[in-house]
């Protein structure tokens, strides 16, 4: 009784369109007030979910990445981008693309990306002639890059949840990401040849050159982040906090685009950013917390492998909810919610832990922009109203930038060693 008023409510929440964070609190608070317990429980559990020091990270990162885009990071990233790129046909498609796997190596989240990189692409893309529907599309596939390469959020919580390495999980990223982002400015090619969109004349290695020596700073902060985790040097949350201050001396006094008068709002915005993530996390555990008291986890382990212990089924059947999932629900709380049942089930058939934590983060990602759910192209809509996308026809624009996505994630799924590769040939555990 008590287990399905707890799914009633929450997928009532769901439904009716309320926050996730607040449809976990009243699921869970409606769960523990049938079961008769102290409603004490709630905040207890909510504590314990958020007393981990990798997650002290989180604010670290977004305040950096807040701070590096202040800084006028963003006009810098999309030149060079352009430099490289920007020459081809579709060129502009293939920057928004390029563009957002440099950005996401700082923002370390999809609606960051999208927010950063649209406000700027989509009205240029516009004016050199290409349609709206392919650059609103375009702009918010690319930003599920955002949270594959390193930093990322969701690959903090995965690590926080599991024990798993976050520094190697970073690292683990950052195949897939390079592997995601290139398939889809091969799409966008293909697209460009075949609706002939326009194409910009080869500035020169001069431009190449200047460009990269904008955007040096900015790029190398992902070298600082990544290369601080591979040596060992320092731990995930040592390294966003060097990242913040790298990111405010950069952006002060090299770009001198950060005024000080402006580092008191970044502040509040970031604290604002990461107490709303911290917040869905206790709360999700609460939720997780009640999940595994009821042995769900186990029933979902115990059932898929009654039925079949194939390894590939297995896996593509994990993939299949972890996208469905994706569509309608906060990455964070459905990480938090069924990384632990699916981390059984999938080390139950031999998937190396590693592998699973990545490919099911991919997996999220792409459901941001799968039709119905579509929360990244809806982001985009609040923050670009003028380019929103919302029916029919560009949902069928977002279709073509779904199938490299999907190549990718299955080749991923599949290929085990792309997961160790890195972590196991470049460094030592962080």
């Amino acid at each position: 009784m008590e287990l399905t008023i707890l799914l009633g409510c929450f997928l009532g929440g769901l439904i009716i369109g309320l926050p996730v964070a607040i449809t976990l609190g009243v699921s869970s608070m409606a769960y523990i007030l049938f079961k008769g317990m102290p409603l004490v429980v709630i905040p207890q559990k909510m504590y314990a979910g958020m007393d981990s020091f990798v997650l002290l990270c989180i604010p670290g990162f977004i305040l950096a990445g807040n701070l590096m885009n202040a800084g006028g990071i963003t006009g810098r990233i999309v030149r060079l981008a352009q430099a490289l790129v920007g020459w081809m046909r579709g060129g502009l498609g293939l920057t928004n693309v390029a563009a957002s796997m440099l950005f996401g190596g700082i923002s370390g989240t999809a609606a960051a990306d999208a927010a950063s990189i649209g406000g700027m692409m989509i009205p240029g893309m516009k004016k050199a002639g290409y349609p709206a529907d392919f650059s609103a599309a375009i702009t918010a596939a690319s930003s599920t890059v955002g949270p594959i390469i390193p930093p990322s959020v969701p690959m903090i919580i995965v690590g926080t949840l599991s024990g798993i390495s976050v520094g190697k999980m970073f690292i683990a990223g950052a195949i897939p990401g390079i592997m995601m982002g290139v398939a889809m400015m091969i799409t966008a090619w293909i697209l460009a040849k075949k609706h002939n969109y326009p194409r910009q004349e080869w500035q020169g290695l001069g431009e190449l050159w200047k460009a990269f020596l904008g955007a040096f700073w900015a790029v190398a902060m992902t070298g600082l982040i990544v290369g601080g985790l591979l040596t060992g040097f320092a731990t995930p949350t040592e390294t966003a906090i060097v990242a913040s201050i790298y990111a405010f001396v950069v952006g002060a006094f090299v770009y001198r685009g950060l005024k000080v008068r402006d580092v008191p709002k970044i502040l509040i915005d970031s604290a604002v950013s990461a107490a709303a993530i911290l917040v869905l996390v206790g709360l999700a555990n609460v939720f997780g917390w009640i999940l595994v008291s009821e042995r769900i986890p186990q029933m979902i382990a115990d059932s898929v492998l009654s039925i079949t212990d194939n390894k590939l089924l297995v896996i593509l059947l994990i993939n299949l909810v972890l996208l469905f999932v994706g569509m309608f629900m906060e990455t964070i709380a459905a990480l938090i919610i069924l990384f632990g049942p699916l981390l059984a089930l999938a080390t139950g058939v031999g998937v190396d832990p590693l592998h699973f934590a990545v490919f099911a983060v991919l997996n999220l990602m792409i459901g941001l922009t799968t039709p119905p759910g579509r929360r990244v192209p809806l982001h985009l809509r609040r923050h670009r109203p003028g380019h929103a996308l919302g029916s029919h026809p560009r949902d069928h624009a977002l279709h073509p930038h779904q199938h490299p996505r999907a190549a990718a994630r299955l080749l991923r799924a599949v290929l085990q060693h792309l997961a160790a590769l890195l972590p196991v040939e470049l460094g030592p555990d962080p």
